[in-house]
């Protein structure tokens, strides 16, 4: 006599009197071959390529970028994260800058590399503290998944053992995930909108280390909805102020009116992983910073 299923104590099975989805999608591969059959109008719905990516669905795919992330990092039991943005063009120290066009480019990437080293430094702190008092459920490393300050951060938490999330995203040239990035938390983006709403629904901090128009575009996102009180405040490092202090005058805004003098308090600048880190736990208290 076949042994009835175990299900542990407490555990009750759930009852469901209809085929799911999955049993009809294999069901539909076993159907006869005939013209009616082969028809892309008999293709189950949720199971057509073609269909989904109609302009008429856009609606339906923005939901399910929405959703795929969101489940699988429920799954995972991820509560909270520290999102590292950067430029992806900045080297580690001592490799050259490949997209480096003329040699002060070369130069300038090649100086900005020791911000690949504090990024990982910091991205190891972040993950040291998440798996000594959350159990990597806290404060986890989210980057965008690329190369440069993306990679680092990836890298600083795979250094102490941790997981790290990426979220990627389709770009006109090839573009793969770091390889440092935990693979079953790295997912894959058509809409910037939804990826960018995925870096901030789980950020406890975000820390922005130099970079471009991406991490520009992230950074003044973040200070848009917590300036508008859209957004919980967070703890918004910048590292290196020269770098951000010259590329953005945010003093030449506060004195033209166009923000408030107190908005630049929405910002801490900072210069290396340890002062990154501490102002993360001076913000919420943390009696022993990592």
């Amino acid at each position: 006599m076949a042994e009835e299923p175990s299900h542990e104590a407490g555990e009750a099975e759930v009852f469901d009197p209809f085929p799911s989805s999955g049993e009809d999608r294999q069901r539909q591969k076993r159907v006869p071959d005939t013209p009616q059959t082969r028809s892309p109008t008999y293709r189950l719905a949720f199971a057509d390529a073609d269909f989904l990516t109609r302009e008429e669905m856009r609606g339906v795919r923005l939901q399910l970028e929405l959703a795929k992330p969101e489940i699988g990092l429920d799954e995972a039991g991820i509560l909270s994260t520290v999102v590292l943005f950067g430029g992806a063009r900045i080297p580690e120290p001592g490799k050259p800058a490949l997209s480096a066009r003329n040699a002060v480019q070369a130069r300038n990437l090649a100086a900005a590399s020791r911000y690949y080293e504090e990024a990982r430094r910091f991205a190891q702190a972040a993950s040291r503290h998440s798996q000594d008092l959350y159990e990597g459920r806290e404060f986890v490393i989210v980057t965008g998944g690329g190369p440069g300050i993306m990679e680092a951060g990836n890298r600083g938490a795979a250094d102490v053992g941790a997981k790290s999330i990426a979220l990627n995203i389709i770009l006109p040239h090839e573009q793969a995930p770091n390889l440092y990035a935990t693979p079953e938390l790295c997912f894959n983006f058509h809409y910037f909108a939804i990826r960018k709403m995925h870096f901030l629904l789980r950020a406890k901090a975000m820390a922005i280390f130099p970079g471009g128009f991406g991490t520009m575009d992230e950074m003044f996102e973040a200070l848009t909805l917590v300036q508008t009180g859209r957004m919980a405040r967070i703890p918004i490092l910048l590292f290196g102020e020269p770098f951000w202090r010259k590329v953005v005058d945010f003093q030449a805004l506060a004195e033209a009116g166009t923000i408030a003098p107190e908005d630049m308090d929405l910002i801490t600048f900072v210069d290396t992983a340890e002062e990154g880190w501490q102002a993360i736990a001076r913000f919420y208290a943390f009696e022993d910073p990592a």
